[in-house]
């Protein structure tokens, strides 16, 4: 099973690194302006309100937060991979983003946001670190209904982050892609080097 989430984080880099090329070489626009436009189109006051929130919840003064709150609360090993988790998920993605240098949508945005634009950082974000909480949930709760909800909760978060960036007008879907796959698999090689070599009993 440890194996499996290794394989499954090199096959999301791969992944992660393929959709980077057809974005370096211009071959996701027709993607992108579909998605786009397909989403936007569903524009209107419930959903400005829903997804302008949403996205706040990957911004890097939310994240710090709830890190804090989480280490001040539990103060465990958990607590120094979620925090490991959300600073290495910065450096990734601001590494990878001055690599390949996108300039981000500039038609019809919701909201102010500076900088490049592959990968997301926003979804990226959503994955390392409300993953990581996802991997807690599934791996910690005993109640079973309890765990469900808490899974599909999170599930949405992430996907709803993901759908909120290109949703507000800052981001392309390759992006949000980008920044799922590259997410997943360092969230996945992290629970992979906990698995191996973190000690029980904390």
């Amino acid at each position: 099973m440890k194996n499996k989430k290794l394989l499954l984080s090199c096959f999301f880099f791969l992944l992660f690194l393929i959709i980077m090329l057809l974005v370096v070489l211009g071959k996701t626009t027709g993607f992108d302006q579909a998605i786009y436009q397909a989403i936007i189109s569903c524009r209107g006051d419930f959903f400005d309100f829903y997804f302008i929130t949403i996205t706040k919840l990957a911004n890097t003064v939310t994240i710090i937060f709830i890190v804090l709150l989480f280490v001040l609360l539990f103060r465990n090993k958990d607590s120094l991979f979620l925090v490991v988790s959300s600073v290495d998920c910065l450096l990734l993605n601001t590494i990878f983003k001055y690599i390949v240098r996108r300039s981000r949508p500039m038609e019809l945005r919701l909201i102010s946001q500076g900088g490049y634009s592959f990968p997301s950082g926003h979804a990226m974000m959503a994955v390392c670190f409300y993953g990581y909480f996802l991997y807690l949930a599934l791996t910690k709760i005993k109640n079973k209904v309890f765990r469900y909800c808490v899974s599909f909760l999170l599930i949405l978060v992430i996907l709803s982050i993901g759908v909120s960036r290109i949703y507000v007008g800052v981001h392309f879907a390759s992006d949000v892609l980008g920044g799922y796959c590259l997410g997943f698999s360092y969230l996945l090689l992290l629970i992979y080097v906990k698995e191996k070599y973190y000690v029980k009993g904390e």
